[in-house]
Formats: C-alpha cells, structure tokens, sequence
C-alpha cells in the first residue's frame, strides 16, 4: 500500500492538542463535583430540600431530586468529550436554575451563626464563576 500521500494526511497542530487536553481539565473537575452534588442530593436530601422555596408547587423533595438527576446528567454530559458542549450549555442552565434555592438559603438561615449566614451569602456570587466556567468549557470544546 505504501505510505499516505502528504496532501491526504490531516496532521493537528501540538499546540492545538495541548490546548485540548488543557481544555478537558477544568470540564473533567466540573463534571466530578456535579456528579458528587448529584450523589448527594440522594445519599443526603435533607438538606437540599430545606432550601427549596416553599412557594414552589409540589414536594420539596421533588425539587432535590429533579436537580439532583440534573446535576448527574450535566456532569455525565461534562466527562464526556463528545457530548461536552452540551454538558456545558447544561452546566450554565442549572446553575441559573438553582440560584433561587440559594438565594433562599440566604432567607432561610437569617437565624443562623455568622459562618453558616456568611457561608449562604458567599455562595451567591459564586455562581457568576461557575457559568463563566461552564461558558468557557463550551468555547473550548
């Protein structure tokens, strides 16, 4: 058969690889800590349904467990690298659809010590990290 004709080899730069394996790290990181979230939001429910509004219809253990499903779908979807851009677009959409969990936990624990409240309130510009992450995992896959 002989060696494939130069103009017939598609070559990737090592620079572009490089940049791929990089790309995949923080994707990797986020896609653990989502399928950890996920896990515990069944192993340990009590505390993610304390912090679902009330005002919302249904149980609140419905809300832990609808998330927590979404939380191990989004990080599956992240661990994969032909399903990543998606998992990254998946990321962003939960992280703006748990905000208000948080934002009421913030209401919640009003009461609290000051680490737990100072805790609560961290928690919500965090967020903005976590999307701009996400993004940044989508631009690069």
């Amino acid at each position: 058969m002989g060696a494939p004709h130069p103009h017939n080899v598609i070559m990737t730069s090592p620079s572009a690889e490089l940049q791929q394996i990089a790309s995949a790290k923080p994707a990797r990181r986020l896609g653990a800590m989502l399928l950890g979230m996920g896990v515990l939001h069944f192993a340990a429910p009590k505390p993610f349904d304390d912090i679902v509004p009330v005002e919302l219809p249904g149980s609140q253990r419905f809300y832990t467990h609808a998330s927590g499903v979404a939380e191990l779908g989004t990080g599956a979807l992240l661990l994969a690298p032909r399903t990543r851009r998606i998992g990254a677009l998946a990321a962003v959409a939960l992280f703006v659809a748990v905000f208000p969990a948080n934002v009421n936990m913030v209401r919640l624990w009003k009461d609290k010590p000051l680490p737990m409240r100072i805790g609560a309130i961290a928690r919500l510009p965090l967020q903005i990290p976590m999307i701009a992450i996400a993004l940044k995992i989508f631009r690069n896959s």
